[in-house]
Protein backbone atom coordinates (compact mmCIF):
# COMPACT_ATOMS: atom_id res chain seq x y z
CA UNK A 1 0.00 0.00 0.00
CA UNK A 2 2.59 2.33 0.67
CA UNK A 3 4.96 1.59 -2.26
CA UNK A 4 1.17 2.18 -4.26
CA UNK A 5 1.12 5.91 -2.40
CA UNK A 6 4.43 6.53 -3.06
CA UNK A 7 4.25 5.68 -7.19
CA UNK A 8 1.11 7.86 -6.87
CA UNK A 9 2.54 10.84 -5.43
CA UNK A 10 5.59 10.55 -7.82
CA UNK A 11 3.37 10.39 -10.93
CA UNK A 12 1.59 13.47 -9.34
CA UNK A 13 4.25 15.47 -9.19
CA UNK A 14 5.77 14.59 -12.36
CA UNK A 15 3.05 15.66 -13.67
CA UNK A 16 2.76 18.83 -12.20
CA UNK A 17 6.36 19.13 -13.26
CA UNK A 18 5.64 18.35 -17.15
CA UNK A 19 2.62 20.18 -17.33
CA UNK A 20 4.62 23.69 -15.45
CA UNK A 21 6.07 25.23 -18.87
CA UNK A 22 2.88 25.12 -20.28
CA UNK A 23 1.52 27.67 -18.42
CA UNK A 24 4.29 29.36 -19.05
CA UNK A 25 3.30 29.21 -22.34
CA UNK A 26 -0.31 29.83 -21.86
CA UNK A 27 0.24 33.74 -21.20
CA UNK A 28 -1.63 36.20 -22.88
CA UNK A 29 0.77 37.82 -25.73
CA UNK A 30 -0.64 41.41 -26.66
CA UNK A 31 0.58 43.37 -29.63
CA UNK A 32 -1.06 46.92 -28.72
CA UNK A 33 -4.55 46.14 -27.75
CA UNK A 34 -4.99 43.20 -29.91
CA UNK A 35 -4.59 39.20 -28.22
CA UNK A 36 -2.27 37.31 -30.32
CA UNK A 37 -4.41 34.46 -30.67
CA UNK A 38 -2.38 31.78 -32.43
CA UNK A 39 -4.37 29.82 -35.58
CA UNK A 40 -6.85 32.92 -35.62
CA UNK A 41 -4.75 36.50 -35.71
CA UNK A 42 -5.09 39.24 -33.46
CA UNK A 43 -8.14 40.25 -31.68
CA UNK A 44 -9.23 43.29 -29.52
CA UNK A 45 -10.13 42.02 -26.10
CA UNK A 46 -10.69 43.83 -22.89
CA UNK A 47 -7.49 42.85 -21.28
CA UNK A 48 -4.81 43.77 -24.00
CA UNK A 49 -6.94 47.02 -24.21
CA UNK A 50 -6.15 47.94 -20.84
CA UNK A 51 -2.46 46.91 -20.92
CA UNK A 52 -2.15 49.21 -23.87
CA UNK A 53 -3.90 51.99 -22.32
CA UNK A 54 -1.95 52.20 -19.73
CA UNK A 55 0.95 51.94 -21.97
CA UNK A 56 -0.05 55.23 -23.34
CA UNK A 57 -0.46 56.81 -20.49
CA UNK A 58 2.44 56.35 -19.48
CA UNK A 59 3.64 57.53 -22.44
CA UNK A 60 1.73 60.74 -21.05
CA UNK A 61 3.29 60.49 -17.52
CA UNK A 62 0.49 58.96 -16.13
CA UNK A 63 1.82 56.24 -13.95
CA UNK A 64 -0.97 53.29 -14.01
CA UNK A 65 -0.51 49.71 -14.88
CA UNK A 66 -2.97 47.46 -17.07
CA UNK A 67 -3.93 45.86 -13.83
CA UNK A 68 -5.03 48.93 -11.82
CA UNK A 69 -7.14 49.79 -15.16
CA UNK A 70 -8.88 46.70 -15.10
CA UNK A 71 -9.01 46.41 -11.22
CA UNK A 72 -10.84 50.53 -11.19
CA UNK A 73 -13.21 51.54 -13.46
CA UNK A 74 -12.82 55.19 -12.11
CA UNK A 75 -9.14 55.01 -12.50
CA UNK A 76 -10.07 53.91 -16.52
CA UNK A 77 -12.60 57.11 -17.03
CA UNK A 78 -9.83 59.29 -15.65
CA UNK A 79 -6.98 57.82 -17.70
CA UNK A 80 -9.71 58.27 -20.81
CA UNK A 81 -10.78 61.38 -19.67
CA UNK A 82 -7.01 62.80 -20.02
CA UNK A 83 -5.37 61.08 -22.92
CA UNK A 84 -9.13 59.74 -24.90
CA UNK A 85 -8.81 61.94 -27.61
CA UNK A 86 -4.96 60.57 -28.92
CA UNK A 87 -6.09 58.09 -31.62
CA UNK A 88 -4.44 55.56 -30.23
CA UNK A 89 -6.71 54.26 -27.81
CA UNK A 90 -9.73 56.77 -28.75
CA UNK A 91 -11.43 53.46 -29.71
CA UNK A 92 -10.84 51.79 -25.82
CA UNK A 93 -12.08 55.33 -24.48
CA UNK A 94 -14.97 56.08 -26.31
CA UNK A 95 -17.60 55.62 -23.81
CA UNK A 96 -15.79 57.82 -21.59
CA UNK A 97 -15.82 60.50 -23.67
CA UNK A 98 -18.48 62.93 -23.54
CA UNK A 99 -18.80 65.05 -26.82
CA UNK A 100 -21.71 67.11 -25.72
CA UNK A 101 -24.18 63.97 -25.02
CA UNK A 102 -25.27 62.92 -21.89
CA UNK A 103 -23.51 59.19 -21.98
CA UNK A 104 -25.83 58.01 -19.84
CA UNK A 105 -28.79 58.17 -21.98
CA UNK A 106 -29.23 55.39 -24.41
Amino acid sequence: MKVQMFCLAVAIAAGAVSAWPLAAEARIRCEGPFQVVPGQGNLATPYCEDEYLAQVARGYGIQVSGRVIRGNPNKKEEVCRAIGHDSRVNDICIKYLNYGEDRYDN
